[in-house]
């Protein structure tokens, strides 16, 4: 996928395509007709793989159909039973509905973004175990407001980027991927009559969710907290790097000069520039990702009924968008925090240049009647410590 609009979208390559939710769509399908026939549902006669049925060059005459359907199953389905016999056609999507099958491809699509995002995430972390190692005590001005505040260290700084990301990452590691097989309205009527007992027909959604790797689950078609959860995780991934990026674009400005990317981007006009792009890049995507959550939470509030008329319809893109922008920040992040150089000559710079911060100290002291000590950093190093402990362990249990 190219998109002009969005530099850097390749970087999230296949991911949430329209051949990937095509590709999906048909392993739902095709992994339910195959619980159908395992568990004698269907004769043996009706197996077949129709993953071998269907391909790319079908992408846009499914989706002409979709404005007429309302969705891209029904004119798959119709495809699929033309190019398979009788005796498999009339048993394929059986006991599914619509809704059944695009939620359970979406959860197949996450998934697989999922699995990309956590993997810039492991090594964001590892990176940043390392620059916040090696920085760890040395002395800069923390800043409040935009103005110097009081002493602090850059491991300081660098433990509140990694505690950021180790929170989205939190976030984005307890995410439950269910499958949805609720019927045609949500109640698994179909199956419970084919199988004969709703206790078989739970049996059959659960070997759907484990052929698919999904977590099995009663049916959601509209109780949309999976999705809006989803949202969330990602809105989280995108407002840590952007905490990330706000701060290497500020210092990579030549008066503060604390920061500087591996490599900058160039201008049109004037060459004497190297633009922090990288930051410019994920901090768009950290201001679009919440109004993209939002929308997942606008139409999961729109439900009604049993299956929601433009609640349910507006996810799908919404959810694909997001997910490809947070996968691209992801990318961008890694390699922001890889070719991350700090100056720390310039932050001992900065630190003299700005004068006198040790105020509240002296009025400490006064309180207290304690002298004053030296450094004033209070349990900066041992903030620091903790964090680089959290993310020591978490990359243990990652592993």
């Amino acid at each position: 996928m190219t998109d002009l609009f969005w530099p850097g979208d390749g970087r999230a390559v296949g991911l949430m395509s329209d051949e990937a939710f095509l590709t999906a769509m048909v392993a739902v399908e095709n992994a339910w007709l195959r619980v159908l026939v395992d568990t004698g549902v269907a004769p043996a006669e009706a197996a077949a793989d129709l993953t071998k049925m269907v391909s790319s060059t079908d992408v846009e005459a499914i989706a002409a159909g979709a404005e007429c359907d309302g969705n891209p199953v029904i004119g798959l389905v119709r495809l699929l039973r033309e190019r398979t016999g009788d005796s498999t056609g009339r048993w394929l999507h059986r006991g599914l509905t619509s809704q059944d099958v695009v939620d359970s491809a979406l959860m197949l699509c996450v998934q697989e973004a999922l699995f990309a995002i956590r993997s810039e995430i492991t090594t964001q972390v590892n990176t940043l175990i390392e620059l916040t190692h090696a920085h760890r005590d040395i002395p800069m001005v923390a800043r409040t407001l935009t103005q110097p505040a009081l002493p602090t260290t850059v491991g300081a700084k660098l433990a509140t980027w990694l505690s950021g990301v180790l929170d989205a990452a939190d976030a984005v590691t307890t995410l439950t991927l269910p499958v949805q097989a609720g019927g045609a309205a949500g109640t698994l009527a179909a199956i419970t009559e084919l199988t004969g007992s709703p206790n078989q027909a739970f049996a059959v959604s659960a070997a759907l969710a484990a052929s698919l790797g999904l977590s099995s689950a009663m049916p959601w078609h509209t109780t949309r907290s999976v999705i809006t959860r989803t949202g969330d995780a990602l809105v989280g991934c995108c407002d840590a790097w952007g905490r990330i990026a706000n701060d290497v674009a500020i210092g990579a400005r030549p008066e503060i000069g604390e920061l500087a990317e591996g490599r900058g981007g160039s201008s049109s006009s004037m060459p004497h520039k190297n633009n922090p792009v990288l930051s410019v890049l994920i901090r768009r995507a950290a201001l679009v990702a919440p109004h993209l959550g939002a929308t997942l939470h606008t139409a999961s509030a729109a439900g009604v009924d049993e299956r929601s008329d433009g609640g349910w319809h507006t996810e799908w893109a919404t959810l694909r968008t997001l997910t490809r922008r947070t996968a691209v920040a992801a990318a961008h992040t890694t390699e922001l925090l890889a070719g991350l150089t700090i100056d720390t000559e310039r932050t001992a710079l900065n630190l003299r240049a700005a004068g006198d911060l040790l105020g509240e100290q002296r009025t400490v002291s006064e309180l207290t009647g304690r002298p004053t000590r030296p450094g004033y950093i209070g349990c900066a190093l041992q903030i620091t410590d903790a964090a680089l402990q959290r993310a020591r362990q978490y990359l243990k249990e990652a592993t």
